[in-house]
C-alpha cells in the first residue's frame, strides 16, 4: 500500500516540527513547506522532504504541488501567532495569515487537493462569556491574531461551500512542552511563551521572570490558561485527517486539557520540576491578553476520539525542561 502524502505548511516551526515527527512515526509520507522566518531547518526530521519558500507565493506553491503530485491533505500551521506583536502590527498578521491561506487554497483548488486541517486558536473567542469555552460560544477576538484566525475559518467555510475543499479547524489553547527525549522543542528568537521564559530563568539566561499583570479577574490575579502538550496537538491533527478521509463534513474542535492554570501556578510547578528558585516580579499587562481561556474539549474527545497522553502540567513542563536543558541555545546547539 502506498503511503499517504501529507503537506505540512509551516513544518519547520515549533508546532509544525512536532507534527512532522508524529506523521513520520505513524507511517505517513511528509512534505514540508516553510519560509524559515520563524522556523528552523534542523527541526525538520528525515525522511520528510523540505521546500523553502512562502505559501503566499503562488508560483512557488505550484512548483511544489507539481513536484509532489501525491499530496492528499494539507496541514496548515503557517501563521504568525504572537498576540502583542499582532496588536502593534496588525497588517503583518492579516497579510501573512489571511492572504497566506487564500493563496494556498487557490493553489490547492488548482491541483484538486481538497482536504485541509488548520491550526486555529482560542484567541478567536476573545474574553469568553463562560468557562469552559464550547465551540459554539460567541467569537469576539480582542487582538488581530485572533481576528485573523477567525477570518481564516470563515474563508474556509465559504471555500468548502463553493469548491468542496473540506476542512477541520482545531482551536488550540496553550501549546507547550516538547519531544520527551529532547529531540525537538521550542526555540524562538524573541520568546513570548510562558513556560520557555520561566525556564530561561531556571537556566540562568535571564535574571527574573516577569509576570505581565496581577490584577486580572482570576483567583490569584494572573492570567489563567489551558495548557496542552504539543504531541497531543499533533495526534489531534492526524485524527482530524482520518475524520475527513471518512467523508465527514467540515467542522471545528477545541483542543485543550479542560483545566486552567494561572501564571503563578505554572511558575510554582516549574520550580518543582527544575529544583530552581526562579525569581519573579510583576510587570504591566500586555495588550490583548484575556483573563481566562479554558477549553471544553469534549467534542474532540467524542467525535475525533482524541485522548491526550499528557494530562498533567508537571509532565508537560518536564518535557520542556528536558529540551531546554539539552539545548539551552535552541537549534544553535
Amino acid at each position: 500500500m502506498t503511503k499517504k502524502t501529507i503537506m505540512v505548511a509551516g513544518g519547520a516551526g515549533y508546532i509544525g516540527s512536532h507534527m512532522v515527527y508524529d506523521l513520520i512515526q505513524q507511517g505517513y509520507d511528509v512534505v514540508v513547506v516553510d519560509n524559515l522566518s520563524t522556523g528552523h531547518r534542523q527541526a525538520v526530521m528525515e525522511p520528510a522532504r523540505f521546500y523553502e519558500g512562502d505559501t503566499r507565493d503562488r508560483d512557488f506553491m505550484r512548483q511544489v504541488f507539481t513536484q509532489e503530485p501525491n499530496v492528499d491533505t494539507v496541514i496548515h500551521m503557517d501563521a504568525f501567532s504572537i498576540v502583542p506583536e499582532s496588536v502593534a502590527d496588525p497588517l503583518k498578521y492579516f497579510d501573512n495569515n489571511v492572504i497566506g491561506v487564500i493563496a494556498l487554497l487557490e493553489v490547492m483548488k488548482e491541483f484538486n487537493v481538497n482536504k485541509i486541517v488548520f491550526s486555529s486558536t482560542a484567541a478567536t473567542y476573545g474574553n469568553p462569556e463562560k468557562t469552559p469555552i464550547e465551540e459554539a460560544d460567541r467569537k469576539d477576538p480582542i487582538n488581530p491574531y485572533g481576528e485573523s484566525k477567525l477570518m481564516m475559518e470563515k474563508i474556509m467555510r465559504w471555500v468548502d461551500q463553493a469548491y468542496g475543499i473540506k476542512f477541520v479547524a482545531l482551536r488550540y489553547f496553550n501549546a507547550c512542552g516538547a519531544h520527551p527525549e529532547g529531540l525537538i522543542g521550542e526555540a524562538h528568537t524573541h520568546e513570548t511563551h510562558l513556560i520557555p521564559n520561566i525556564l530561561r530563568v531556571a537556566l540562568g539566561q535571564s535574571d527574573t521572570f516577569h509576570i505581565f499583570g496581577d490584577d486580572y479577574n482570576t483567583p490569584d490575579g494572573t492570567n489563567v490558561r489551558d495548557y496542552v502538550h504539543i504531541l497531543d496537538l499533533a495526534d489531534a491533527h492526524i485524527l482530524a485527517m482520518k475524520y475527513l478521509d471518512a467523508g465527514n463534513p467540515s467542522d471545528v474542535f477545541n483542543l485543550g486539557s479542560s483545566t486552567g492554570f494561572s501564571v503563578k501556578q505554572i511558575l510554582e510547578e516549574a520550580r518543582k520540576v527544575t529544583g530552581k528558585e526562579i525569581p519573579a516580579d510583576v510587570s504591566a499587562r500586555r495588550a490583548g491578553d484575556p483573563d481566562i481561556l479554558v477549553a471544553d474539549s469534549s467534542k474532540a474527545r467524542e467525535v475525533l476520539g482524541w485522548k491526550p497522553k499528557y494530562d498533567n502540567v508537571h509532565d508537560i513542563i518536564q518535557t520542556a525542561w528536558t529540551w531546554h536543558s539539552k539545548h539551552p541555545n535552541g537549534y544553535q546547539d
